[in-house]
């Protein structure tokens, strides 16, 4: 008894086995734009673009520069990383190597720009963050600011408690 092992690929469809680690895709449902897959991405397959003017953060997969070492899907924190057992990347069309996330970013409730952060990371952190062991509205003051209007709120807030500008530098005030 004869065994074939020649398969017709590619003029019939071929299965990677389950274990195969395949191209990454992204559910744009549940990516929330921290970048933690942007850090851990050994060939920095996955960027991110900041568009303050618009309010949006791209989250931006390039199929041809990974590795399919899986590191994104490990340190995603939302689980919208998965590796899929797609194996198939040809194509004439670079745009078909590109997958982009678009999110919404933050803007600030005080002075209105908007920060680096988008709504779902800010959602997802006050999901996370035990609210018995946090100032719950020191958090909920200064949450919804830019950087900008939290260090203007910390510093008013820092003089306003006794402390004083003294050659440059904020110190609490030891002679009153």
């Amino acid at each position: 008894m004869v065994r074939v092992i020649t398969v017709k690929y590619p003029l019939k469809e071929a299965k990677a086995p389950e274990e195969y680690r395949g191209i990454p895709y992204i559910d744009p449902q549940r990516c929330i734009g921290c970048g933690a897959c942007r850090n851990a991405c050994p060939p920095n397959a996955i960027t991110r673009e900041i568009d303050l003017e618009k309010g949006i953060k791209r989250i931006v997969l390039d199929v041809g520069r990974c590795i399919r070492c899986g590191r994104c899907e490990e340190v995603c924190p939302s689980g919208a990383i998965k590796l899929t057992n797609v194996f198939e990347a040809a194509s004439r069309q670079r745009e078909n190597h590109v997958e982009i996330v678009e999110l919404k970013l933050l803007r600030c409730s005080r002075c209105g720009k908007y920060t680096e952060f988008t709504e779902r990371q800010v959602m997802l952190a006050l999901e996370i963050l035990p609210r018995e062991v946090l100032e719950v509205e020191a958090l909920d003051k200064r949450i919804w600011l830019c950087r900008d209007c939290r260090r203007e709120t910390a510093l008013s807030d820092a003089v306003d408690k006794e402390w004083k500008w003294y050659y440059g530098k904020l110190v609490k005030s030891i002679w009153e």
